[in-house]
């Protein structure tokens, strides 16, 4: 399966107007072309999805087919792969899905979006099908070492993200069969750290889904959260503070969706929910500034090849409409469309084959680490929750404007930053 294929179906429905290469920035048309021969500009929306399904297409398709285990290739650190071949796939299907959710959710989806949207989510219920079914060659690793409860927990989230697409309207036998897949993942014990939330997030689903979750593994992962907080929007990573991502990789965005399913079941109270949205505010504040005026941002911290899933916050936070009042839609989306460019079009960044390659800027294996391999790459997808808006939402009609540090670094006048 070429890659050509793979973009083919992500730019269907963009007319004729084709992506530019890996690498180039999306130019004007000629000002001498008749305007009524120009092509229409390609929108922040449509480059967005464009984007999107490239990455999700080649996981899609396979999964759907049944083949995900003998398709995805698996790159991995020195003396890992072979270690990693046993929970990638599972990986890549819930960090896909993950990302990919709330767009499938989404029901008054764009007329030129819609063909796209029904058969991504035919497909995602076709892999989750083949994923959970015990007798299938594709049945997936849920419960064999410690891996599998992280990506059983990205799973989850994408399930509460998409209820109606991801469950709903999955066959009865295939919803009993992915229960007993998330409650398998039971027997791993997390890590004293933000693996709590990932028992924390299955057992949320399980609640929504069935009525009934471990209400003790969301509340210990509840209250030990609260105890690291470090003031300023920002948690610890068990009680010691690092200086990466996990914020936004993991913490936030799973503490708020774990706390809103409990809000909404009756079993926690409004007041803490309102408590972690005042910090989760400021923290997308703070992610807003640390993207550089060329969509770069600091690489520091641990799994750096999740590329533009570092901003999974930000995206989130525009997605439930929680962006701090200083920080306009329009000024959100053009930082966010900055790093998506600067981390997902450099050369390298795809195989040949369209799958995902180890880096943050192109092709970079050093900077994976021992746990991570080519499935790990596809959390990168969180970055576009936002495409779960509709078209008319101010996040996609506002118009683009320019972010923090690029208004601060070409000499623009700016408002004062304060802790909260």
């Amino acid at each position: 399966m070429k890659r050509r294929f793979f973009l083919g179906q992500a730019t269907a429905g963009l007319s004729a107007l084709a992506l530019p290469a890996l690498g180039t920035t999306l130019a004007s048309p000629p000002a001498s072309l008749p305007a009524a021969r120009r092509p229409a500009p390609v929108t922040d929306r449509a480059y967005w999805l464009a984007t999107l399904l490239r990455v999700a297409d080649p996981i899609l398709a396979a999964a759907a087919a049944g083949r995900l285990k003998t398709a995805l290739p698996v790159e991995a650190a020195a003396g890992q792969q072979e270690g990693r071949r046993n929970v990638t796939h599972l990986e890549a299907l819930g960090r896909t899905l993950a990302g990919l959710a709330p767009w499938l959710e989404l029901k008054d989806v764009p007329a030129d979006e819609a063909a796209r949207q029904q058969r991504a989510a035919e497909q995602a219920r076709q892999a989750i099908a083949h994923a959970v079914n015990p007798q299938d060659t594709d049945f997936l690793n849920f419960n064999q070492g410690g891996q599998p409860v992280v990506d059983t927990a990205f799973l989850a989230h994408a399930l509460l993200r998409a209820p109606t697409q991801l469950w709903e309207k999955l066959p009865a036998p295939t919803q009993a069969q992915l229960v007993q897949a998330l409650q398998s993942s039971r027997v791993i014990k997390p890590v004293y750290s933000n693996w709590l939330l990932f028992s924390a997030i299955i057992e949320a689903a399980l609640l929504k889904f069935t009525g009934s979750g471990d209400l003790m593994r969301m509340d210990y992962a509840i209250k030990e959260h609260q105890t690291w907080y470090k003031g300023d929007g920002t948690y610890g990573d068990g009680p010691d503070f690092h200086w990466d991502y996990y914020n936004s990789y993991v913490i936030q965005p799973m503490l708020l969706d774990v706390v809103g399913t409990l809000v909404a079941a009756g079993k926690e109270r409004k007041e803490l929910f309102e408590t972690l949205r005042t910090r989760a505010r400021r923290y997308a504040a703070v992610q807003e500034r640390l993207i550089g005026p060329d969509g770069s941002f600091a690489a520091f911290g641990r799994s750096l090849a999740y590329r533009c899933g570092a901003f999974q916050h930000l995206a989130q936070a525009s997605l439930q409409g929680f962006l701090p009042a200083e920080l306009p839609a329009g000024q959100a989306r053009s930082a966010l469309t900055a790093v998506i460019r600067r981390t997902m079009e450099p050369k390298g960044t795809f195989d040949a084959q369209g799958w995902l390659q180890i880096g943050l800027c192109g092709h970079q294996p050093g900077i994976g680490e021992g746990y991570i391999s080519t499935g790990s790459l596809y959390l990168c997808t969180t970055a576009f929750l936002p495409l779960g808006l509709p078209a008319a939402d101010a996040f996609w009609a506002s118009p683009a404007q320019d972010w923090t540090a690029k208004r601060i670094w070409s000499g623009q006048d700016i408002h004062l930053d304060h802790a909260l």
